[in-house]
């Protein structure tokens, strides 16, 4: 989904540079025999046929437009690499990613290393997550939200205090 100023359809409007992309939304598919996972149609309309798929934080995937790689990518690019916490981190985002292409009917191939990554079994959860798509195992995403919507008050208690909201 595309995030339009004034309500504006994203349907209905030409992209506009001062417009930003905005995944929204939690949808649940089911892994395939064969490591394929079908991405839900408004995703793969945002993020495109290419994609890239890294290990994410707190154990689930991120899943990043083209555009939206490249951004990341050079923003840890800039970074000093005589800094052990930018070197590892660099280590754990940048090793572990691939490019993955969406194939006619949608579904991207989750490799072995990633899986196991994220402890995905059969049914796993898109979450959309402003500028990329976080992939989950259903149960992991289950406790996670379960967790954070617990602790909601209190972020954003400390989002106001410095300024965020």
């Amino acid at each position: 989904m595309v995030f339009c100023p004034f309500g504006a359809r994203a349907d209905r409007v030409v992209r506009s540079p001062t417009w930003t992309l905005m995944l929204i939304g939690e949808f649940e598919h089911t892994l395939d025999e064969k490591k394929r996972v079908t991405l839900p149609k408004s995703f793969v309309k945002e993020l495109g046929k290419r994609m890239f798929l890294t290990r994410g934080l707190d154990g689930c995937l991120f899943l990043f437009s083209l555009n939206g790689w490249e951004k990341m990518s050079s923003k840890l690019q800039a970074l000093s690499f005589a800094q052990a916490d930018t070197r590892g981190f660099n280590r754990f985002l940048l090793s572990g990613a691939i490019e993955v292409e969406a194939d006619s009917a949608g579904r991207i191939l989750i490799p072995d290393h990633q899986k196991q990554f994220a402890s995905l079994k059969k049914t796993v959860v898109f979450a959309g997550v402003s500028d990329r798509v976080e992939i989950w195992d259903a149960s992991q995403w289950k406790q996670y939200k379960a967790r954070i919507e617990k602790q909601a008050d209190a972020m954003a208690e400390k989002l106001g205090e410095i300024g965020a909201l």
